[in-house]
């Protein structure tokens, strides 16, 4: 049976399995938004930048066949298993209508944290996204499992026509393997800060044409009606089937994209169908990393700091994806540090890690001192304030 531990802060029982998912996860979105602005680097394919050593080419390829377009769907997995809790817990509370209300309170209150952060700090939106998804997808928070299978396909369906498409017309229109970082190393704070207000308008469409969430969700809403990760004692076999055929699944899909640009020199209308199957097969690298979650659940103990310090950042999940954020914003960047300038694939990874490493002990100490998350208090004050 997967352990359940007594959260310092609000003596409530929780399922190690998400919170160890959720504080991992933020380390793999360290790992994919990183080489987003080492803008001196060549473009490599699609968000990568080209390796100048052998060690940057290996860690390029891991990149591409563990994180990039997986940490997203894993993300978006665990939102959309969180809408369900939060349904769940509010409708025996509060009735249909109220609990309905309340998520679509929660979820303009993610867009408005997201422009905040995007149009304001300059950091990767997520939640702007996640927020509208969570407009879209309302509905299926009180349908079966059939159900939102069915909508999980009738939603990714398009998705697989048309991706592949719209990413091979997007690299032949910029005659690339990759997207630029569109830095010159002479930004300052204001002079970006009307372009990113604009961007505002416009990111959280983009997101969802190129780097689609809204099945991942669904996924997520399906593993939640399920409880796979809180109870996955329930369903050990399937979380085994799901790890290991979500896994092959999404190595397959990732591997032409490896080859690209290295081996093998294709068209660029073909590199972007690539790229294309590369984001849809990233799909189920989510959902296998979810359910790879839900059993390492059913092992791990709430012992030793690591576990402690890694289920601290889980629980605190929205706070430290927010100060990620913008960490890489002020050390990359050129409005301060511009060390996007200097680095490298390697030592941006090494940068990462420590910044993850240094992040987790605040969380160990946040959690030790019984502090919870600014973020997330201040979240739940201003959704449930005039529920409770």
């Amino acid at each position: 049976m997967t352990e359940l531990y007594t959260d310092k802060v609000t003596q409530k029982k929780r399922a190690i399995s998400l919170d160890i998912a959720r504080g991992s996860m933020l380390f793999l979105i360290i790992l994919a938004h990183m080489p987003l602005l080492l803008y001196t680097s060549e473009p490599g394919v699609i968000t990568k930048v080209a390796g100048q050593t052998p060690l940057d080419q290996v860690l390029n390829i891991l990149m591409e066949l563990i994180v990039d377009n997986r940490a997203r769907p894993l993300f978006a997995i665990l939102f959309g298993y969180g809408l369900v809790m939060v349904h769940r817990k509010q409708w025996v509370r509060n009735g249909s209508e109220k609990v309905k209300h309340l998520i679509k309170r929660r979820c303009w209150y993610l867009v408005w944290l997201g422009a905040i952060l995007a149009g304001l700090a300059g950091g990767q939106d997520i939640l702007m996204t996640y927020g509208i998804t969570g407009l879209i997808v309302i509905h299926s928070l009180k349908k079966d499992t059939k159900k939102i299978k069915k909508y999980t396909i009738i939603s990714t369906i398009p998705y697989i026509i048309l991706l592949p498409i719209l990413w091979g017309g997007l690299l032949v229109s910029m005659q690339s393997y990759g997207l630029p970082v569109e830095l010159t190393g002479q930004e300052t704070y204001l002079s970006t800060l009307s372009d990113r207000l604009f961007a505002i308008i416009f990111t959280p469409f983009i997101t969802h044409v190129l780097f689609p969430v809204i099945p991942s969700v669904l996924m997520g809403i399906w593993m939640g009606k399920l409880n796979l990760l809180v109870e996955p004692q329930n369903y050990i076999n399937l979380l085994k089937k799901l790890t290991v055929i979500c896994f092959a699944i999404s190595l397959v899909g990732a591997l032409p994209l490896v080859l690209i640009n290295d081996v093998w020199f294709p068209s660029f209308f073909i590199a972007g169908v690539i790229a294309g199957i590369h984001i849809l097969t990233g799909f189920a690298g989510g959902l296998g990393y979810a359910a790879l979650f839900g059993l390492l659940g059913l092992s791990i103990n709430y012992h030793g700091v690591i576990v402690k310090a890694i289920t601290a950042m889980g629980k605190r999940s929205l706070t430290f994806f927010v100060l990620h954020e913008i960490l890489i914003v002020i050390i990359l960047s050129p409005i301060a540090f511009n060390l996007g300038a200097v680095l490298t694939v390697t030592t941006s990874v090494l940068l990462g890690i420590v910044m993850w490493a240094v992040t987790l002990s605040v969380a160990y100490f946040m959690d030790h001192r019984q502090i919870e998350g600014p973020l997330e208090k201040y979240m739940r004050n201003l959704t449930y304030k005039k529920i409770l």
